[in-house]
């Protein structure tokens, strides 16, 4: 292997194992509820699809104001269980892709969730930090019924 093959996956490695520990501060920040980590994980100018609300979500602010309906809406503990994901990374952008078990757990043990579709764009910014500047979230539907597939399981 040439000097400049072993650099480039040297080079990968850490930036797979950078972007999947920002993947995980970023699961504990909303796991906590802690609205100020979740926001910091942001771009200013985020774009966001989420699977509730409206259409897009356009800016820091207005993703943020959703996260803290979403974590309000989540009475007891937040469930937000990713399957292992996939990273695909340069130096400078990255995409992530999993499925996500997404819900709450009552205080009588009960759980409400279901499995969702998620895909993350992140970008090196000030040449160091990960954020996510692109954000989509999906349920399946069915299209004959227009009903949503909550219950679907990987």
């Amino acid at each position: 292997m040439n000097t400049q093959t072993q650099n480039t996956q040297t080079q990968n490695t850490q930036t797979h194992s950078e972007v999947l520990a920002v993947l995980e501060t970023w699961l504990g920040a909303i796991r906590a509820g802690d609205l100020d980590a979740i926001g910091r994980h942001y771009a200013a100018d985020v774009s966001a699809y989420d699977a509730v609300g409206p259409l897009r979500f356009q800016g820091r602010p207005a993703y943020a104001e959703h996260w803290r309906r979403c974590l309000e809406f989540c009475e007891g503990e937040t469930i937000y269980e990713p399957q292992p994901p996939a990273v695909f990374a340069d130096s400078q952008l990255a995409v992530v892709h999993f499925l996500l078990r997404c819900g709450k757990r009552k205080a009588d043990g009960s759980e409400e969730s279901s499995w969702m579709r998620t895909t993350l764009g992140l970008r090196r910014e000030a040449g160091s930090h990960w954020l996510i500047f692109h954000e989509h979230s999906s349920i399946p539907f069915d299209m004959e019924s227009g009903q949503t597939q909550f219950g679907l399981t990987p």
